[in-house]
Order: C-alpha cells, then structure tokens, then sequence
C-alpha cells in the first residue's frame, strides 16, 4: 500500500426493514450498528430510507409520518456507537413541507450532515420526479483521510446529476444505499452499472440493497463491492438478511470535501478475507423471491395462517409449495371443492399434495351449492361453468372469515393476461404469489424444486401427475385449457413480446406468428384489463408485471393493426 493510500473497514448492513415501523427499523438499525462495532468496522452503510421502511408511497404526504421519521432519526444518534460513523437512509422534508429521501451521516450521536436524493411525489416504484439537475450538489465527507462521496440508488442510473458532480470531484470512496426491488435477471445489470460507475469514478464503490418484502415488491439484497477498476471485491447473498464486511483500500485526500470528520489515516491492519456469495441459478433466485414476498406479506401484516383451493393441478400445487417454504405446512389449509365435473385423479391429485407437504386438507363438496344457484337463477353455458368458480370462491372467503386465514389466489400471469379467470371465483383472494409467473415459469419452478428437494433427500412437494398432466379448469366434461387457449408454450412466447416486451402486432409478426392467432391473443389481453384490476396483489419478479408496471386503459377504441 503507498503513501497516498489508506485502509477503511466498511459494513454493509443489508437488513429487512417494514414500512412505517419506525420503533422496530430502529432496533434493527441498532443492532447491525453494534455487530459492526464489535468488528472494527469505521463506517456503516444502510439502505435507502431503512428507518421508514421503503417505499412509502402515500405516507410520505403526510406531515405526521415525515415528521415521526426526523424524531425517530433524533431518538437513534445518541444509541449509536459513538465512534462509528453511519449512513441511515430516513424520510426528510424541504422548508416548503415536500418530502424527500435522504441520508443523514452519522457520528459521535450528531447529525454531522444530510444529503437528499429529490422530493419524494406520490409513487409506487420508480415513477418519481426526474428532478435530477446537470451540476447538482454531491456529498463528500472525509473519513480517515479518505474522501467519500455518497449518492442514493436511482443517483447512479444516471450519468448526470450527482453522478456526474461526483466523477468531477474525485472522491477516493463511493457509498451507494439502495433499495432496489427484484427482478429476473436485474442482479446482472445492476452489478454492470456498478462496475461502470467505480470505473467513471475511480475509485471503490459499496452498493448495499435491502432485504425482504413490501406489498408486493421484494428486495433481494445483493449489495455488492467493487473496486475501482470494477473487480468484484464483496458480495452478499441474495434474500438474506446479515452484515459484510469489506476491507478496501482507498486514496487519500483526493478532493476537496463538505464535512471532515478526521484527518489522519489509519494504521495498517490485518483485513478480514473477502465474501463473495455465488448469484443463485435462476429458478431458485425466482422460488426464493416468491417465498420471501408471500412471508414478509403475511408476517407483516400479521395474518395467522393462510388458505387456498387445491384443485389438484400445477398452479395451487406450486402456490401451495411456496407457501410452505414460506410459512411453514402447519400453517396452511388446503381445502379441495370438487364439483360434478371433477375428475377422480384431481382429487388424488390434491391429496398427495397435502400428505407430501403436511399441510391442513379437507374436501368441502361444492355440487350442492351450484344446484342451488343454477336452480334459481336458471343458469346454462359459461354462466354456469362460471357458477362452480364463483362457489369456490365464496366457499373459501367464508371458512376465511370464519377462521382468520388469508385466501391465496392461484392464477399465473398467462391466465390475467388472456382473461383467463373469473371474477369473484378464482380470482378471489388476499394475495397471489404466482401472479407475475407466465404458465412456463410455473413449470420450471416446480420441477426445480422437486429436483432440489431430491437432492436433500427429501420427499419432492408436488406430485409429478400435477406437473406433467394437461391444464383443466375442470368446469364442463372433458375441459382443458387448449379448447380455449393456445398451447401455453406458444402463447407465453407470444405473452413475452406484447407484454414484457411491448412489442405489439408487429413484434408477433416479426418472430414469426400468424397473423389471426396474434390477434386472436391481441384482443384477449387487451379485453382484460378491466380484470386484472380487480385482482390480488401478488410477487413482482419481472419488468412488467400487471398492476405494477403495466396498465392498459380499461376504455379504448385503440385496436391493433397492420
């Protein structure tokens, strides 16, 4: 190590935090504070608005919540390590009453000083102001000789605004607090974002990401180090709470900072080896992203137990083996309604999967209540295969009611994107873990984790007649799900480009499709808006998941064409 070089031990405190919780963030704050501490750690570094919990959304118009939030930053200086220096990411607001996301940095129980990222509007994800101003002011504080700048997470995605300002004053550190929900494969474009900033800055850069979920977005963690050429220095594991530590080496007074907290370097140490957690294939990294965002839904919201309809096929297999994982098999009740239509191996079908799993299983027949309908309303047709879904779904709101469990809906996003579902039937329910999952997807994850439970040595959770048997709603005689749809892996692939994509007609016509099954699937998709607002939420694991990130209008005359 030269002389104008200087070692700094850095924590990053990747941790779940729940919004509004203002009490147990703080606890939490606390707690990695001291861990890091205890490891000689100089700086700590939290996610973004860890103290509220992140996002926020409404809550942040609210003069109590943003005022509650300084209080709680206030409450916090005087119980932290006096020594360490911490980056804590809360809910601030301008001189005008706006809100805004910040960061206070920390040390010897003194707010030494603030850095916002922009006034915080109403949001859900990343739908806020792009407020970013070509010059805007950095932070840099010097911390043992070392110059540290800091931007918070949408700060890098642009190259001007802080980022640019920043590269400008050529700090020897960079600290990035994040909270950067889970997407397929956004790890990979994160850490190349990463790697490219340290390379524009030249210098390391510590990305720390949250943990857990929030309605129905997950983080994943996933905080990563790099050096300033952009190597790989500390990686977290994805979905686990914890602190990591990094040893780096940085330069020594190279710019001119905002607030100096001390001055000389710091003696040669023994640095601790680096961890470099592996990114998980990508079936695991979707299961595990399903499994958090069900448990933090249900624990955070405090619900005892949930309750689902075992119809014997792959959807409610999978949704229930999620919510095992998630919650535990004592926690979950299954519940088979077989009507007249219901085939003898469904039955069976469902009750391996109870006995597999070792969850709460009973068989509440729904003929009679369909009879009933039927018989008084004089239904025939769709009406009445819509009579056995609706049954159902009342069937399973009430044992909710009566016993205090949340309902899952089953429904992939291929059946909502194509109005495949009913209202008020199977599509009732508290929340959808399998919303975001085209019917492709379902299958891959459920043989991955056959296959991982097999590997344990355990018994596999989903009964491989469930995988492999064709789809059926079971709703008339003989009904499956290519008398209506085309085959799933045709229409995914389609599903694919016109939604995740927006690659409209043009786009099917292009890969190849004919031309009336694009529109055909055009139509449906579009048809079905007004559905798919109606539906549970459930885990966001793609770009474009309904409801979140993608919203036709409910009323339009547009139609597709060429």
């Amino acid at each position: 190590m030269s002389a104008t070089q200087a070692q700094l031990r850095v924590a990053l405190a990747q941790i779940n935090p729940t919004v509004g919780d203002l009490a147990g963030n703080s606890a939490k704050i606390l707690e990695q504070a001291q861990l890091a501490h205890t490891a000689g750690a100089h700086l700590i570094v939290y996610p973004e608005m860890v103290l509220t919990g992140y996002p926020v959304e409404d809550l942040a118009l609210r003069s109590t919540f943003r005022s509650a939030s300084k209080s709680a930053l206030i409450n916090l200086l005087p119980l932290l390590p006096k020594e360490l220096v911490a980056i804590v990411g809360y809910l601030e607001e301008s001189a005008d009453g706006k809100p805004q996301n910040a960061v206070a940095l920390i040390h010897r129980g003194e707010v030494r000083a603030t850095y916002i990222k922009h006034h915080l509007p109403n949001y859900g994800v990343f739908d806020e102001f792009r407020n970013f101003v070509a010059g805007t002011k950095s932070l840099v504080f010097r911390l043992h000789g070392i110059d540290i700048g800091v931007a918070i997470c949408e700060d890098i995605w642009r190259s001007e605004g802080p980022v640019s300002d920043l590269a400008a004053r050529n700090p020897g550190l960079v600290v990035v607090p994040n909270g950067s929900p889970f997407e397929r494969n956004k790890d990979d474009v994160r850490a190349a974002l990463v790697k490219e900033r340290a390379q524009e800055m030249g210098a390391p850069l510590v990305y720390v990401n949250m943990t857990g979920g929030q309605d129905d977005l997950v983080f994943d963690g996933d905080s990563v180090v790099v050096g300033k050429d952009g190597a790989l220095l500390t990686r977290a594991p994805q979905f686990t709470d914890g602190l990591f530590i990094a040893d780096l080496e940085c330069q020594l007074k190279s710019a001119t900072p905002d607030v100096v907290i001390s001055e000389e370097s710091l003696p040669a140490y023994e640095v601790v080896a680096p961890q470099l957690f592996p990114r998980l294939e990508d079936a695991a990294e979707i299961w595990q992203a399903l499994v958090v965002g069900l448990r933090d839904y249900v624990e955070k919201n405090r619900f005892p137990s949930v309750i689902l309809g075992l119809s014997g096929g792959i959807d409610s297999a999978v949704t229930a083996a999620i919510a095992a994982d998630a919650l535990g098999a004592a926690r979950i009740y299954g519940v088979a309604l077989p009507s007249k239509y219901s085939s003898d191996h469904s039955l069976h079908d469902a009750a391996d999967l109870a006995h597999r799993i070792g969850l709460n299983h009973r068989i509440v027949p729904i003929q009679p209540m369909v009879d009933q309908f039927i018989a008084n309303l004089g239904l025939t047709g769709i009406a009445e295969e819509n009579v056995q879904a609706r049954v159902r779904g009342t069937t399973l709101m009430g044992i909710s009611n009566q016993e205090g469990h949340l309902v899952l809906a089953t429904g992939n996003k291929s059946e909502l994107a194509v109005g495949y579902s009913t209202m008020y039937g199977d599509a009732v329910g508290g929340y959808a873990p399998i919303k975001d999952l085209l019917k492709v997807q379902v299958w891959e994850i459920a043989r991955w984790r056959n296959q991982l439970a097999k590997e344990r040595g355990e018994v596999a959770p989903i009964p491989e007649s469930s995988i492999e048997k064709e789809p059926s709603a079971e709703l008339r005689p003989d009904q499956k799900d290519s008398d209506s749809l085309p085959d799933y892996a045709v229409l995914d692939a389609m599903l694919e480009i016109y939604i995740e994509e927006d690659g409209g007609l043009e786009g099917l016509l292009a890969a190849g499709f004919d031309k009336e099954l694009a529109m055909k699937t055009i139509r449906m998709v579009d048809a079905a808006e007004y559905k798919r607002r109606q539906y549970p939420p459930g885990t966001k694991i793609s770009a474009r998941a309904f409801g979140k990130d993608r919203r036709l209008p409910i009323t339009s005359k547009w139609r597709e064409n060429s």
